[in-house]
């Protein structure tokens, strides 16, 4: 049985159960499709991202006996034709339709709000045999491996490869000088005022100037007020947000931010690095990162590592993080299906 998940005001509130069995399963499925723990995000923490307007999601659960065995997510942007899917069965519970029933309802759901271009991430071990390779040349994946099947069964495109990679802390870092001409900015938690209009454009580019193979994902915008509710939304979450950014000419152009949970035995996660095509090629990424990671370790001591995902074809990025001491940990595969095609 598939029933929409109420998303509860707190943890506490009567009708919370169901979303508390959701993350449950997303995390225990992610931590086997990984291969770690250290992704997993709590309930507490990730209720507040469900109450965010500009970036609507949707929870399902299946049951088999009453008991909570699979859960899938559908995320999408306002006024857009993108949504992205995905789908997590408990391993005890595959093979038996449950996967097949929720991509289904999913597919209609998108199908029903005029949402044709389906996009989906998903976790691949490695594992011997024949490979599927990535489209853009880079990365491939197992061809036997149960996503990889379960995916094409149902008419979707491999488009390419995520690496995911891991910094293990404390390390020392030395933060280059900047540039002529540029000047670096560091905060923690909220964006300073005059600075969060560049920080919105820049996080606006990230949905353009980052590799997304054939993925084609719409220009995702973001204003002030959108700033704002994220910072809002890390606060409720019990999250800090590092961040480090270069100024030229009186613009941003490139940004660093790392997202840390108060507990200081998690990983850290690095959400996003961009340095505009125009301002590359003169070191930004390197010392925004080597900053950051500075301002973290004085700020936050004790954070076990960061995680990161990059694709595999960004040698750019995937340079400046193996210089850093990245080492790689896992891959994802990204997916798309364009319904009625």
């Amino acid at each position: 049985m598939i029933e929409r998940v109420h998303i509860p005001q707190t943890l506490h509130d009567a009708d919370a159960a169901d979303y508390l069995a959701a993350i449950e399963v997303r995390n225990a499925v992610e931590a086997e499709g990984y291969g770690t723990d250290e992704m997993a995000v709590t309930a507490a923490e990730d209720l507040p991202a469900f109450h965010n307007e500009f970036e609507p999601a949707e929870l399902y659960l299946a049951r088999v006996d009453g008991k909570p065995v699979a859960m899938a997510s559908y995320e999408y942007q306002l006024d857009e034709s993108v949504a992205w899917l995905g789908v997590k069965v408990l391993p005890a519970f595959r093979r038996q339709g449950i996967g097949s029933a929720l991509a289904q309802h999913l597919e209609e759901v998108a199908g029903r709000n005029g949402r044709n271009n389906l996009a989906v991430y998903t976790a691949s071990r490695d594992a011997p045999g024949e490979r599927l390779p990535s489209p853009t040349g880079f990365g491939s994946v197992p061809a036997d491996n149960p996503e990889v099947r379960f995916l094409v069964g149902r008419g979707y495109r491999f488009e390419q490869v995520e690496r995911i990679s891991r910094l293990s802390l404390p390390i020392e870092v030395d933060v280059p000088p900047a540039p002529e001409g540029y000047t670096l900015h560091e905060w923690i938690g909220s964006t300073p005022e005059r600075l969060v209009d560049g920080f919105a454009l820049l996080k606006t580019r990230m949905s353009t100037d980052a590799p997304s193979a054939g993925m084609e994902q719409p220009e995702d915008v973001w204003t002030a007020e959108r700033v704002h509710a994220l910072e809002e939304q890390n606060r409720k979450a019990n999250r800090t947000m590092f961040l480090t950014a270069v100024e030229r000419d009186g613009e941003l152009v490139g940004f660093n931010l790392l997202n840390a949970p108060d507990e200081r035995e998690r990983a850290v996660i690095q959400w996003d690095t961009i340095v505009l095509r125009e301002h590359r090629g003169h070191g930004l990424g390197m010392l925004m990162k080597t900053a950051n990671l500075r301002q973290l370790q004085a700020a936050r001591p004790g954070h076990p590592s960061i995680i990161t995902f990059n694709a595999e074809e960004n040698r750019f990025m995937l340079d400046v993080n193996e210089r850093l001491g990245f080492v790689p940990i896992g891959y994802e595969g990204a997916w798309k299906k364009l319904l009625g095609n």
